[in-house]
């Protein structure tokens, strides 16, 4: 054992040693197990699934996407590491904006009506470009593949066999693509060489320092979104301000402000907002199960904004909820015609398909869902088909999905493996 304990440490050496590399962003020399190019695969692997958990890609207002993206690429253009770098905005009131390794960056909706000029977008973007350059998610998968070792490590000490397949299983760790709440001194790093992107871009650094004044004044008093949402993973504080200040006197003055750009690019956002505050109003009295209340905010969403397709889905929603399935096909049609390309939609249509007893239908559209975004509501109902069909190998596959996640959900499917 104790030979076998040498050889592990002197592995684990080897590896430390051979996985050092500079970060780009920082210079500091740091261990690397994840590479350039794993992350840039995780990245494209996840940002279209995060994107549909993300609310889908908001798309009703194309001269935005195009202004954030073009603002986001001359951000890009002078970081510090030449990654793929995309960008795009989400449809989401919730006020946040996320980095994937490998530079998938995105800004939901609820953010960009928060901040008043260029320059904010700008310190917001830089701050996410810094996360993807500087390899933040990256290192927060590497410390869990460290743990996973130490596990192993320790099994291997105490000669404790019942560890023994974490070896493979600690080399083959998953990653944590999002982190929910970056650590003090990732935010001041994205903050510190951020504000020097936005400089070397030509924009205001004192845009940044606006920015944390604005998200520490709205954190003190401000409703539970924002406190679920960026500030969940991103927490402002007066050191940050503080920071941010001081930074600001060590780059060149003035810049692009950019007040009037920005209030022209959201100019259609704008008057569109109050739609999507009804609706998010339909959505809370949906969860304080106030049905009427919701129909009524669905109906003053749809009236302001017809063009949204979420609205068309809240009003199904509602129609499920008071089993009237028929209708509620009916909303979610217009919501698939308005946008087909978010999971939600195909799979509320496809619950609905079931509850009447179309089953063929109903596969397609919970397929469809599962191909945009799998959840283990599409494959509890798969399931529950197939099983009624009499397809029980197709039954118990889905149900095995279903029974790894959390929630009643997944009781059920394991009480219909049980069954099975």
């Amino acid at each position: 054992m104790s030979r076998f304990r040498n050889i592990f440490v002197m592995a684990v050496a080897f590896v430390a040693m051979s996985a050092c590399a500079v970060n780009p962003v920082t210079g500091k020399t740091e261990f690397t197990f994840v590479s350039e190019a794993e992350e840039i695969k995780l990245g494209t692997e996840n940002y279209a699934f995060m994107q549909q958990a993300g609310g889908g890609e908001y798309d009703v207002d194309p001269v935005l996407t195009d202004y954030v993206q073009g603002i986001g690429n001359k951000l890009a253009a002078v970081s510090d590491r030449p990654l793929p770098y995309e960008f795009v905005v989400l449809n989401s009131s919730v006020p946040n904006a996320w980095a994937l390794p490998g530079g998938k960056i995105a800004i939901n909706r609820g953010l960009l009506t928060e901040i008043n000029s260029e320059a904010e977008l700008a310190a917001v973007l830089g701050h996410e470009i810094v996360h993807a350059a500087a390899r933040h998610s990256a290192k927060q998968q590497e410390r869990g593949i460290w743990l996973q070792v130490a596990v192993i490590g320790t099994a291997i000490a105490t000669g404790d066999s019942g560890y023994s397949d974490l070896a493979v299983g600690g080399a083959s760790v998953g990653a944590q693509l999002i982190s929910q709440s970056y650590g003090r001194g990732a935010e001041l790093e994205s903050d510190l060489y951020g504000m020097r992107y936005m400089s070397k871009a030509g924009y205001d650094p004192q845009g940044a320092v606006v920015l944390q004044e604005t998200f520490v004044r709205l954190s003190e008093g401000r409703a539970t979104d924002w406190l679920t949402g960026m500030f969940s993973s991103h927490p402002p504080s007066q050191e940050r301000v503080d920071t941010n200040k001081r930074t600001a006197a060590t780059l060149p003055a003035g810049g692009v402000t950019g007040k009037e750009s920005y209030q022209a690019a959201l100019q259609k956002t704008f008057e569109v907002k109050p739609a999507y505050d009804a609706y998010d109003e339909g959505r809370k009295a949906i969860a304080d199960e106030d049905l009427a209340l919701a129909a009524e905010k669905a109906g003053e969403a749809i009236a302001i904004f017809p063009g949204e397709a979420h609205f068309y889905a809240l009003r199904g929603d509602i129609r499920y909820m008071n089993e009237k399935y028929d209708m509620a096909i009916d909303n979610y049609d217009i919501a698939i015609r308005r946008r087909n390309n978010f999971f939600q939609y195909y799979l509320q249509r496809g619950l609905a398909n079931e509850q009447l007893g179309n089953d063929l239908p109903a596969v397609s559209d919970l397929e469809k869902s599962n191909e945009l975004f799998p959840t283990a509501i599409a494959h509890n109902a798969l399931g529950n088909i197939a099983a009624k069909q009499g397809r029980k190998n197709e039954a118990i596959e889905h149900y095995k999905v279903v029974a790894g996640s959390q929630g009643e959900v997944a009781e059920s499917a394991l009480e219909s493996l049980v069954r099975l």
